[in-house]
């Protein structure tokens, strides 16, 4: 169970809401293990923090910053290809267990083409190392961070979205959520937050939902409920096959998502009339 307590100060409006009573209750409870939330780390700047994304090699120390650039062209390059079994290739084994080369090629046909990189920054951790890489693409310029386990394995990935609205961002999130793209839905999270929820981490709480809720069925609404300071609530009302119920998102001045809860006690069905 991941659950991390954050300050909800700057979400607060002067006279609180019910919303926010809610999410502020379920983000410190521990009885359901279905928030998702991450401490502001100081010193952190948002997309730009180091990460390190859970690895399988333990006694295995990180890349040197030259073999951190040779495993981030490779994946740069199978990107641009659009090879979807090259692509899979590349991934840790924990992100392998949350997917196959269909959903790759799948992820692949909705995203826009990869044109040119250029490498950044490299920075290392205990056992992962983080690329930064500025891309271009069909749709234009984006910012990538690239997360690579001891092997040169993809362990994660992160895409700035601070141009973005956050409810867009909040949408595209909940969307790789309910077609099961764990590892795309993973990339919006925050990469200090990255760093305690895994891909397949992600993918059971998401079941866990659905074992309350009932299958997913649709996103109804995106709603920014509250917002101010370097916080912002977004509220994706969604409609499952037994209820109705929102999703709770917190995203960072960045856009980066820094907490999410689930609902814990979702809205039980009507009877009919």
């Amino acid at each position: 169970m991941f659950v991390f307590a954050m300050s909800l100060r700057h979400l607060r409006p002067a006279q609180q809401s019910q919303t926010l009573s809610r999410m502020a209750l379920g983000m410190l409870s521990l009885a359901t293990g279905l928030s998702i939330t991450v401490a502001a780390l100081p010193g952190v700047p948002g997309s730009a923090a180091l990460a390190q994304s859970q690895s399988s090699g333990v006694d295995q120390p990180a890349l040197s910053v030259e073999a951190a650039r040779a495993a981030a062209n490779r994946i740069l390059t199978a990107v641009k290809s659009r090879d979807a079994n090259l692509r899979f290739s590349q991934f840790s084994e924990e992100l392998k267990g949350v997917s196959s080369p269909s959903m790759v090629a799948e992820s692949m046909r909705t995203q826009p083409k990869l044109l040119s990189w250029t490498l950044l920054s490299v920075q290392g951790g205990l056992r992962n190392t983080t690329v930064e890489a500025s891309l271009t693409t069909s749709m234009g310029k984006r910012d990538l961070f690239i997360v690579l386990n001891p092997e040169g394995k993809l362990a994660g990935y992160h895409l700035d979205d601070t141009d973005e609205a956050p409810s867009v961002v909040a949408k595209r999130f909940v969307t790789a959520l309910s077609s099961g793209h764990f590892i795309s839905a993973r990339s919006f999270l925050s990469l200090p937050l990255q760093k305690e929820i895994s891909a397949s981490s992600l993918q059971a709480r998401w079941q866990e939902l659905q074992r309350q809720t009932g299958e997913f069925v649709r996103i109804r609404k995106v709603v920014v409920a509250e917002g101010g300071g370097d916080q912002r609530l977004v509220l994706v009302n969604s409609d499952f096959n037994r209820l109705s119920d929102s999703l709770f998102v917190i995203l960072n001045a960045n856009n980066d998502i820094i907490g999410v809860d689930f609902p814990n006690d979702p809205i039980a069905p009507k009877q009919v009339r």
